[in-house]
């Protein structure tokens, strides 16, 4: 078999075990949304049409998706579509069930809360999501090119972020986080996207500065501790995330920014000097904001002993601790339990509406979907031919790694509560657009980390440049 011909058959393969996952993602949809309307009482009618809307439409959407992969990156890993596609499938069902649950007295906490209606809003920000997934794959045919545009993007994703934060209250504040744009068709968080293009600026940079990075600086015992000089970005990440957080009362945003550069710094150098100094910044930054902020100190708080103040600041964390024990090892059923009663359930605490109704066993499959997603992220990675690729899939999957791991330990009261949300399945807008990019940017580089390499590359300069480390002479680096 020549050498074309193996290559579009291992393509067809691919594609084929992506089609056959995705199957599987639309029968655990279909299955999981079958229980809870039978759990809610649904009629065979409202059944139906449930069905036509949030397994029908939704299936066609990543079909859609999958025609596109298929013909613009048909090397891409086959796990990717599918994960994402249980992720977000779970989620639409588990807001249809809170949606359900707010109709009924019983599972509110209040009689006269409203009704929602957020499941089919999510549906249409599916599809919008999947509209931005197709273009990013088609319009970024090769991921090196945005390594061109990252001082651009460094700069939007600074303007990103203060956006929020000149405008009045008014046009950004809700639930005491001033870091939304509010127009009177929707809401959006400029932080979502911020975050991606600070990552892609941020490869970039250490890309192109990769041996002043990796070979000066000094030794100090153990470590190897960067120049004062070169330690810029970090600093600059850390300055950002400071006044973030003074500005708009918002502590996950830049703890998932700071972190993530962080941990980018880390991999592009091998340098434990530099997690050293990044922990030696955020424990700074964290006692002085505790000092300055009281709304920091209210969380820490509450987070400290939830039950001292139970009907005030502590009950959201305490009412999760108690669904999350409701549901104890296998859960009380899709549409069974009662997790309306934990405020924002389909948003902050979604995870503890899984904890709740699908218990340990359930939580903890929905957590291993996402470790699949990180380690193929990481995968495509370690694979990738040029160190551009390699540092922004690193940044990309660490930060759906850090931003779990910050939402499951609120929930679980681990660390402080800081509102993030869980990528995919919480209900969001800002949040689902933002995630189908930075999985689509992951389907475009394991697309070229799987392709083989037939010719030389067709990117220059900084872009296709190789990863390497080089020791400095004598002693120190």
């Amino acid at each position: 078999m020549s050498a074309p011909a193996a290559i579009a058959t291992a393509s067809s393969r691919a594609r084929r075990r992506e089609l056959i996952l995705l199957g599987f993602a639309f029968g655990l949809v279909l299955v999981a949304l079958l229980i809870v309307d039978t759990a809610q009482h649904q009629s065979g009618s409202q059944m139906l049409a449930n069905i036509a809307m949030f397994v029908g439409a939704y299936a066609a959407l990543y079909l859609l998706a999958h025609g596109v992969i298929r013909l613009v990156a048909p090397n891409a890993d086959p796990l990717l579509l599918p994960v994402i596609a249980a992720l977000n499938g779970l989620g639409l069902v588990l807001i249809h069930r809170l949606d359900l649950g707010a109709a009924h007295a019983a599972e509110t906490i209040t009689a006269s809360d409203p009704v929602t209606h957020n499941a089919a809003q999510q549906l249409l920000w599916t599809l919008l999501g999947i509209a931005a997934f197709c273009v990013m794959l088609v319009v970024v045919r090769d991921h090196r090119t945005l390594a061109r545009y990252a001082y651009t993007l460094g700069l939007a994703g600074l303007v990103f972020l203060l956006i929020p934060a000149v405008l009045p209250a008014s046009l950004s504040e809700i639930n005491g986080s001033k870091n939304w744009i509010k127009t009177p068709f929707f809401s959006i968080q400029p932080g979502e996207f911020a975050k991606i293009a600070l990552i892609l600026f941020t490869a970039a940079v250490l890309v192109g500065k990769r041996d002043l990075f990796t070979t000066a600086g000094r030794r100090f015992g153990p470590l190897d501790v960067p120049r004062a000089r070169d330690l810029g970005p970090l600093l600059v990440a850390w300055i950002v995330a400071i006044v973030i957080f003074a500005l708009q009362n918002d502590l996950g945003t830049p703890l998932l920014i700071f972190t993530t550069i962080l941990t980018m710094l880390y991999v592009a150098t091998g340098k434990f000097g530099w997690v050293a100094i990044g922990l030696v910044l955020f424990t700074i930054g964290a006692i002085a904001a505790y000092a300055i902020f009281s709304h920091l100190r209210v969380r820490v708080e509450a987070w400290q002993d939830p039950f001292a103040d139970y009907t005030g600041n502590g009950y959201q964390i305490a009412q999760s601790l108690f669904g999350l024990a409701t549901g104890g090892l296998f859960g009380t059923g899709l549409g069974s339990g009662r997790p309306n009663i934990v405020p924002f359930a389909n948003t902050d605490f979604i995870i503890s509406t899984i904890g709740e109704e699908l218990g340990l066993v359930g939580l903890t499959a929905v957590l291993s979907l996402y470790l699949v997603l990180v380690m193929r992220g990481l995968r495509a990675g370690v694979a990738v031919r040029d160190s551009f690729g390699k540092l922004l899939a690193a940044g990309l999957a660490t930060t759906v790694a850090i931003q779990l791991f910050v939402v499951v330990g609120g929930v679980t009261k681990l660390i402080p509560l800081t509102g993030l949300t869980t990528p995919f399945v919480s209900y969001g807008g800002s949040s689902l657009l933002a995630n189908f990019i930075l999985v689509a940017l992951l389907v475009r580089i394991s697309d070229a980390a799987r392709q083989p390499q037939l010719a030389t590359p067709a990117g220059t300069g900084l872009a296709a440049s190789t990863t390497s480390v080089i020791p400095a002479a004598g002693g120190g680096r």
